[in-house]
């Protein structure tokens, strides 16, 4: 295996060959697009190139060179209230004392958390003494040449002394649309099941690989390092031949995070959205313990959400706030989504139990809420 770190600049399908940024020219069989993405900075944000304003870029000596810019500043505001934008909003409450996250939405996490869940998401912050404004509009940054407001569409405004654009990501795909790769509506390397472009010998994964919503099959933005390394391995499995019958069912949204010792995860869709996608569902929300008894050393407080489809019992999302045990909850109810399980197997699953591990088996959290919903279901 041979190592070459550079830029590659162009790539040739029909000689198979890739050029880099020092000349060199690399033949080769097979080639994986794994370009990643970019922070996006909406365009029609007034200010965005004023001195101050600075992005999360997946580049440690551009992180390590905010860090530094922001050492001795006071009011740092935070845009927008995502996964990113809170974590990077926790950590600099660590070191700032005037931290602000400002986003459209109701609440923090909302395209990922129903409101119940997602406000206490946001409490966690407030708790941390964090600012959150919600409900607004940015129109625009000010300042002589160096940002000083951060100006709401209605009139209002809040003084700010550096502000960290978390607005989202984009597809980094130039190096295949100049390769002359097929681009999807929402600006991803077109790709199949078995990550596979048009050209058989060219692959993509990774951020910039075409998603699908598995509840809906519609395409999706998602870009989570979890959904790269299963494309990697499905692409590595399938690179010379076609290793891995693979059926394609799309991608299932599965995110988690912490806020000080408060975890937070969800998996497929949300009750809003499966609304919003015409799904009738029913939804159960059962709170416990992530010990037993609740009066040992450590115990967490835990609250689980599932939706499930009313018909069919099918659970297509879950949502979890709880202790450290939040992200492999939070994996399970994945794996249930992707296995199409329904409520009625999850109320007969076995499950091992241990005091210092787990919740009691007579009220084990996934199964108490699957009664829940069983019940909304059967009274329905």
């Amino acid at each position: 295996m041979t190592f070459k770190i550079d830029e590659a600049v162009s790539v040739d399908q029909e000689k198979k060959i890739c050029a880099t940024a020092d000349g060199t020219e690399i033949a080769f069989d097979k080639l994986v697009f794994a370009t990643g993405s970019k922070p996006s900075v909406p365009p029609w944000l007034k200010g965005a190139d004023l001195e101050n304003v600075f992005i999360i870029p997946k580049d440690k000596m551009y992180l390590d060179q905010l860090r530094e810019k922001l050492m001795g500043l006071e009011k740092i505001v935070v845009l927008d209230g995502g996964f990113i934008g809170v974590e990077v909003a926790d950590e600099l409450r660590k070191i700032h004392k005037d931290v602000t996250i400002v986003k459209m939405l109701p609440y923090v996490l909302n395209l990922a958390f129903d409101d119940e869940l997602a406000s206490k998401a946001q409490a966690c912050l407030t708790e941390r003494g964090i600012h959150v404004r919600s409900n607004v509009r940015v129109k625009e940054l000010a300042g002589n040449g160096k940002v000083s407001d951060v100006i709401f569409s209605d009139g209002e405004s809040i003084k700010a002394d550096a502000v960290i654009l978390s607005t989202g990501y984009r597809p980094n795909v130039s190096l295949a649309q100049q390769a002359g790769l097929e681009i999807n509506q929402l600006g991803f390397i077109k790709v199949n099941e078995y990550m596979r472009t048009a050209n058989k010998d060219f692959f993509a994964v990774g951020d910039c690989a075409e998603k699908h919503s598995f509840i809906t099959r519609s395409q999706k933005g998602v870009m989570l390092a979890s959904t790269a390394c299963a494309e990697g391995r499905i692409a590595g499995m399938n690179l010379y031949k076609l290793s891995t019958l693979r059926a394609f069912n799309g991608n299932v949204s599965i995110f988690c995070t912490s806020i000080g010792d408060t975890s937070l995860g969800a998996a497929g869709v949300t009750e809003t959205l499966a609304n919003e996608r015409g799904f009738d569902v029913v939804t159960g929300t059962h709170e416990g313990v992530d010990k037993h008894p609740g009066t040992l050393p450590g115990t967490n407080r835990q609250i689980i959400k599932l939706i499930v489809a009313r018909d069919s019992g099918v659970i297509l999302g879950g949502e979890v706030i709880g202790g450290a045990t939040t992200g492999e909850f939070t994996n399970l109810m994945g794996f249930m989504i992707q296995n199409k399980m329904t409520v009625d197997a999850l109320l007969t699953a076995q499950i091992g139990t241990h005091p210092l591990l787990t919740a009691s088996p007579t009220a084990y959290p996934l199964i108490k809420v699957a009664e829940v919903v069983a019940k909304k279901r059967h009274l329905a």
